[in-house]
């Protein structure tokens, strides 16, 4: 059997020891010529008010377009669990997941989605994108 996963000793999260942690992890995509849609979604979000320090709890949704590279889940996961505890406004963790994901995977398109629980009787929604191929964008109404 060959190994169709050469780059896998570099997944440092997989099969390891689960802690929060701001790194993300990625493995070659093995079809890069087309352009498809990945969806990662998590309705277990938290992180903290930074101004009175109490819990906020959204679902946080991720599409995106590959490139070269996928992000490996647990990594997610685990990038994501490291907000708990951390002080931030709903719209700058949702433009900050989108630069760490970008940064990391350099993909056609991605676009990541914070739906905020309501507090107060205000529901937010955070929508940011980054698009790098027009074409890709376009496609997605194909996907």
């Amino acid at each position: 059997m060959t190994d169709k996963h050469p780059n896998k000793n570099q997944l440092t999260k997989l099969g390891g020891k689960s802690e929060p942690g701001k790194n993300l992890e990625a493995f070659p995509n093995q079809n890069p010529e087309r352009y498809y849609l990945v969806t990662l979604e998590t309705d277990e979000f938290t992180c903290l008010c930074p101004v009175t320090g109490q819990p906020d709890f959204a679902t946080i949704q991720v599409e995106y377009i590959p490139d070269q590279l996928i992000v490996e889940s647990k990594s997610f996961r685990l990038y994501i669990w490291s907000y708990r505890n951390e002080g931030v406004f709903h719209e700058h963790v949702t433009n900050t997941i989108l630069d760490d994901l970008v940064k990391t995977l350099d993909p056609h398109w991605c676009k990541v989605t914070g739906i905020f629980n309501i507090r107060g009787g205000v529901d937010i929604t955070v929508n940011a994108q980054h698009i790098k191929t027009k074409e890709a964008l376009e496609s997605i109404e194909y996907l």
